[in-house]
């Protein structure tokens, strides 16, 4: 997960355009043989995807167009993604909400049935081990995925936990949803051409519910949430389904919504403020320090009673010592580990992700600065390169999110 996909992206597409194609191809397809892949993996090829190792997958970086152009493409129009690398999970039992409740910080209790959240589970330090959307189905089925690279440590770090919750006197359990995979929908085509795969009222669907219904023949799980700051649907389809589902989504819109890969997902879940795990997030970084305080319930807040409670309530009451921020900035575009400095040359805090926007045609970065120093419009030097280029702090998203809520 390290090292933010859009730079990835980059760099193969820079090297795919030289000349030496061959020796490109060797230097990132080589462990092709070593990589897990999705059952859309020859789908994929045969719509020109360039495949990447990612978290241990086979992935397209990106398809026949530019990063830049299929993310642009998104925000017009709508694009398909296929995210089966990252873990789908059910926790069933009637003490699956107090269970999972000691691992996260959201007020998963207070979730109305068919809705869910964006939450951080937590160490005991308060530091975030993964980010993570859960669902409450019902009072005894929640449904949580999480990110490919943190899949090992995740359910480890889950099944330590419930065996021990379960041991005194606790009933919950699990499954999961290998037999699953999950396609990201996203743009404001993303509803009308769902809409003519499925019975169900999309329009009564608002941004974090959830619904089991069937979508092109198979029974689904669509949840209205996304990684790009867009409207859209991520659909848990039975894998034996997953690319007649995706085949059926390209035709209904009539070409416009386009297969896309990881780089313009990078690209677009930047412009929209949204951290990547690994490199915006780590086992050091807390919640409050990520931004992320809306996440935390108010009940949460006043209780407390998930890891690292207590030094995550005392950064809420005293401040925290550093804050992600945006920026923008002039020069080359900033990349992860880019020192900040301020005005007199003085580090006040690192780049987390950087790139230039596609939409926005300007650099844009996020990462952490000193309290104090977080403010918009505060003015910063950012190096690349060894050179210190100007740079401002900038409030996030970069691009107005658009998700569905009531009106």
């Amino acid at each position: 997960m390290r090292g933010a996909l859009w730079q990835l992206g980059q760099s193969i597409t820079r090297r795919l355009a030289q000349a030496d194609k061959k020796a490109v191809a060797r230097r990132y397809f080589a462990s092709e043989a070593d990589l897990k892949k999705t059952v859309l993996y020859d789908f994929h090829v045969a719509h020109g995807g360039k495949m990447v190792p990612f978290a241990g997958w086979s992935m397209p970086i990106q398809y026949k167009d530019s990063i830049m152009d299929s993310t642009i493409n998104c925000r017009e129009n709508g694009s398909l993604f296929d995210v089966s690398h990252m873990c789908g999970l059910s926790l069933n039992g009637k003490d699956c909400i107090p269970f999972l409740e000691k691992l996260v910080i959201a007020d998963v209790a207070g979730l109305a049935p068919g809705t869910g959240t964006l939450t951080v589970f937590t160490n005991e330090k308060g530091g975030a081990i993964d980010d993570s959307v859960i669902t409450k189905v019902t009072d005894d089925h929640i449904y949580i995925v999480v990110n490919a690279g943190c899949r090992d440590k995740d359910l480890a770090h889950i099944e330590e936990h419930m065996k021990s919750f379960n041991a005194k006197g606790g009933q919950v359990s699990w499954h999961i949803h290998d037999e699953r995979s999950l396609l990201a929908l996203q743009g404001p085509l993303a509803a009308p051409v769902l809409q003519h795969l499925t019975k169900e009222d999309l329009s009564k669907l608002y941004f974090g519910e959830f619904r089991i219904l069937d979508i092109n023949g198979s029974r689904c799980f669509l949840t209205r949430t996304g990684y790009t700051g867009e409207d859209g649907f991520e659909i848990s389809v039975p894998s034996e389904n997953a690319v007649d589902l995706a085949k059926a989504i390209l035709e209904k819109s009539e070409g416009k919504v386009r297969l896309t890969g990881l780089g313009a997902r990078d690209s677009l879940r930047l412009e929209a403020g949204l951290c990547l795990y690994g490199n915006d997030m780590e086992q050091h970084i807390t919640p409050v320090e990520a931004g992320l305080t809306w996440a935390i319930g108010k009940r949460r807040k006043a209780e407390g009673g998930f890891l690292g409670a207590e030094v995550i309530l005392k950064q809420l009451a005293e401040g925290p010592k550093i804050r992600r921020v945006g920026f923008s900035s002039s020069g080359p575009p900033p990349r992860s580990h880019s020192e900040i400095q301020d005005e007199k040359g003085t580090n006040i805090g690192e780049i987390t992700s950087g790139g230039f926007s596609p939409c926005l045609k300007k650099n844009i970065a996020m990462g952490y600065v000193k309290s104090g120093l977080h403010k918009a419009g505060t003015k910063v030097k950012i190096v690349v390169r060894g050179k210190a280029y100007d740079g401002v702090v900038t409030k996030m998203p970069f691009v107005p999110t658009k998700y569905y809520k009531p009106s």
